[in-house]
């Protein structure tokens, strides 16, 4: 085993995302010390880079294998799992997703592919001030907590992020193949809820549309 595995074990610090930052002050020694430290477990496969200046033990050190939501949201610290991932996670779409996929508060889209933990895609949306986090959830998975979108608002990230023009029910069923009685549980509450989230004015239209077709407008 490698000595920054063991200091990183013996510090408790065994399902942590850590940062170069953090090392720093684990590790005794010069940069080019701690440099090679990491190098040397990576090349052990002891440690991964999930990207530059972040790293993780490889899971048969961990407690619970590492969650992609968590290391999403390690990439993007601020951002949130939604869109067809959200969807597939709470079983609204039958569809097998392949990348994770979240809403980031920056403002340009971002892609990250690790050869171990998959893509990971970040899109910004155009959300009204204070209402970032409506209808987003804080949810526990292996004792990993992470912020997932409900189903409805992943749902409407989606047509914001395509810009989707009201098509009737067909899109949501045929299309997006969402059963139809999950669509009447969506209560006027939410509804009201992620009015007031879009600026887009497509977004808000759909919504509106939306409403009428279930007789909650």
């Amino acid at each position: 085993m490698q000595t920054l595995t063991q200091q990183v074990i013996e510090l408790g610090l065994t399902n942590r995302i850590m940062t170069d930052t953090q090392l720093a002050r684990l590790l005794a020694g010069s940069r080019q010390r701690r440099h090679n430290l990491v190098n040397r477990a990576i090349k052990a496969g002891e440690l991964h880079r999930l990207r530059r200046g972040y790293y993780l033990l490889a899971d048969r050190f961990r407690d619970y294998p590492s969650h992609p939501f968590a290391l999403a949201q390690a990439l993007m610290p601020g951002s949130y799992v939604s869109f067809e991932t959200a969807l597939a996670h709470h079983g609204w779409i039958p569809e097998a997703v392949y990348a994770t996929a979240s809403v980031t508060p920056g403002r340009k889209s971002l892609e990250h592919t690790h050869p171990l933990f998959g893509r990971f895609t970040f899109h910004p949306l155009a959300i009204q001030a204070g209402y970032f986090l409506e209808l987003v959830e804080r949810v526990q998975i292996s004792e990993q907590t992470m912020l997932v979108a409900e189903p409805f608002r992943a749902l409407m990230d989606l047509v914001c992020l395509r810009k989707i023009e009201w098509q009737g029910m067909e899109w949501l069923i045929e299309g997006m193949r969402i059963d139809y009685e999950t669509l009447r549980n969506i209560t006027s509450a939410d509804i009201r809820t992620l009015a007031l989230v879009y600026q887009q004015k497509r977004a808000n239209s759909f919504l509106t549309s939306f409403a009428k077709e279930l007789g909650n407008d």
